[in-house]
């Protein structure tokens, strides 16, 4: 059935645009939902779906409005999201005619977007390690439990270079902030997901590493030279490229260097995917589009079908998140050449040939496998950024206190936070050596990593007057807000994850010495 040389003949001029066409599929819809979505499927006869949790939780609706979501939806918890979504696939297969192109964001494991799934490590965190091959089992883990769900292409790795300190949405998604470290990382985890047949996209062309703007949300311009893009933000994309990589994801930037100057977003930009992606820099594979939801683009086009259209123009040949099918198809139908649409369409079904060929029999997730996984991470990721071993020796002979700053509630409000940090206060009182333990209310640096002025305030006073060994376990950005050079010794720890904070206890228990290497410059802005 799904034989090129057959279905190029098979398949109408409709049909194949069809093909282009990869709507949002939400693991936590109603039932009214789930049958609209079966009957564009049936009747548009679609490409594929991409899989998020829940219309409230979709990044450009919760970023938007983290408290509720879009249509004013609470993010709802749902422990049975993995059997559901293995559930909706097949649900959604059956009423296709031709088999969908099933994707997903799983950077750091099905977990980025489904609850009770193996989470493996962030990007940063595997930048600090060294050993390149458990990046591979990461890739390699990450593809097994998407085969385990019926999911074809995992839309990663992030090969954005994270140069800015500040970026709101790649930060912590990126391997660093060196290009070679970046591609040898990148290149690990592609290996590792392809060894188990399932498909990879690298994104954000052209490089979305060195912007203070969430696409999600606004269109960032980065408006550096086409020889600096060369040497920097484009570096990864070339090499990955060169390598044979299924899929290239265009971000939503605007790049005037490769787009004559214009400041045209570069997912609807002919110079910069058919100019610069295609003709300058050799690719050969399937083209994605980052979701056409994201109001760096979506806000400017509100005619329905025309986004859609500029996209595919431009050299899109998979629409990701389209809101408009109908309009879509009907607006490429009437306006593209039979030429292009043929070559898009060839593209697109030589990758579903090529999913459906190595997808292989369906394996169960094992949460063993991935903690034994994390743990081996955990111990080559672990990185002491200040002080020494010695430092730490001496102040475990001391006669220290614990404290542990972390919000274990996230529905907290403003004055319980400072009734806690009042306690918090309390509880070390008079005490002068302090083993912090600090995990950031949040990932992204938006409000601080989610920290109030008091509870930084706090913190920092704590370091400017005691003797203090720190343990952080979250985004090592958020170590710019503190004075981490005043303290005794300061460890990146990255996760919260039991098996890192394991690694932790055990590091400062004297048991084993630090591994990691920070991929990012922290500058500190604290006091």
């Amino acid at each position: 059935m799904l034989n090129y040389n057959g279905a190029k003949d098979k398949l109408s001029l409709t049909e194949k645009i069809g093909q282009f066409f990869m709507p949002a599929a939400f693991i936590n819809d109603t039932e009214e939902e789930i049958l609209r979505l079966e009957e564009l499927i049936r009747e548009q006869e679609i490409g594929g779906l991409c899989f998020f949790h829940s219309r409230a939780s979709a990044a450009t609706n919760y970023e938007g409005n983290p408290s509720a979501g879009k249509a004013g939806r609470q993010v709802v918890y749902n422990e049975s999201s993995f059997v559901t979504l293995k559930s909706l696939i097949r649900r959604y297969q059956a009423v296709a005619k031709y088999p969908l192109l099933i994707a997903i964001d799983a950077e750091w494991g099905l977990a980025m977007r489904i609850e009770n799934t193996p989470q493996y490590p962030y990007a940063i965190t595997l930048g600090a390690i060294s050993n390149d091959d458990l990046i591979f089992q990461v890739g390699k883990h990450i593809a097994q439990d998407c085969k385990a769900a019926g999911i074809h292409w995992n839309l990663s790795p992030v090969v954005d270079i994270n140069v800015n300190p500040n970026n709101p949405v790649i930060g912590y998604r990126s391997f660093g902030e060196n290009r070679e470290l970046v591609t040898k990382k990148a290149i690990s985890y592609v290996d590792g997901t392809e060894s188990e047949g399932i498909l990879t996209s690298i994104k954000h062309f052209p490089g979305h590493g060195d912007t203070a703007t969430d696409s999600h949300l606004g269109l960032p311009l980065i408006d550096k030279t086409k020889e600096e893009l060369l040497k920097n933000e484009l570096y990864p994309f070339q090499k990955l490229i060169d390598k044979g990589v299924d899929a290239v994801m265009v971000g939503h930037l605007s790049v005037p260097a490769l787009a004559n100057g214009k400041k045209t977003p570069s997912s609807i930009s002919k110079e910069i995917i058919k100019g610069a992606l295609r003709n300058e820099m050799g690719f050969k594979g399937v083209v994605i589009s980052d979701a056409l939801n994201m109001h760096a683009v979506s806000k400017n086009y509100p005619v329905p079908g025309e986004l859609e259209w500029l996209a595919f123009d431009a050299g899109n040949d998979v629409l990701c998140f389209a809101e408009h099918v109908q309009e879509g198809i009907e607006t490429i139908l009437k306006k593209a050449s039979q030429e292009q649409i043929e070559e898009s369409f060839g593209r697109i079904w030589r990758l579903k040939e090529k999913a459906f060929h190595g997808i292989g029999p369906s394996t169960k997730l094992d949460l063993k496998k991935a903690s034994e996984l994390n743990r081996k991470i955990a111990e080559e990721a672990v990185t002491l950024l200040w002080g020494t071993d010695s430092d730490i020796a001496q102040f475990r002979d001391t006669d220290y206190c614990t404290l542990t700053f972390k919000r274990f509630d996230k529905n907290q409000g403003r004055d319980e936070i400072l009734e806690t940090v009042k306690q918090m206060k309390s509880q070390i009182g008079e005490e002068n050596q302090i083993l912090l333990l600090l995990t950031p209310p949040q990932i992204k640096p938006t409000d601080n990593f989610g920290f109030l002025e008091e509870e930084i305030n706090f913190i920092n006073n704590i370091i400017n007057s005691k003797q203090v060994v720190l343990y952080h376990y979250g985004n090592p950005y958020a170590l710019k807000l503190f004075n981490y050079e005043k303290t005794l010794a300061t460890v990146v720890v990255f996760q919260d994850f039991k098996e890192f904070q394991g690694v932790a206890t055990s590091h400062f228990l004297g048991q084993f010495k630090t591994k990691g290497k920070l991929p990012v410059t922290i500058s500190n802005f604290g006091e």
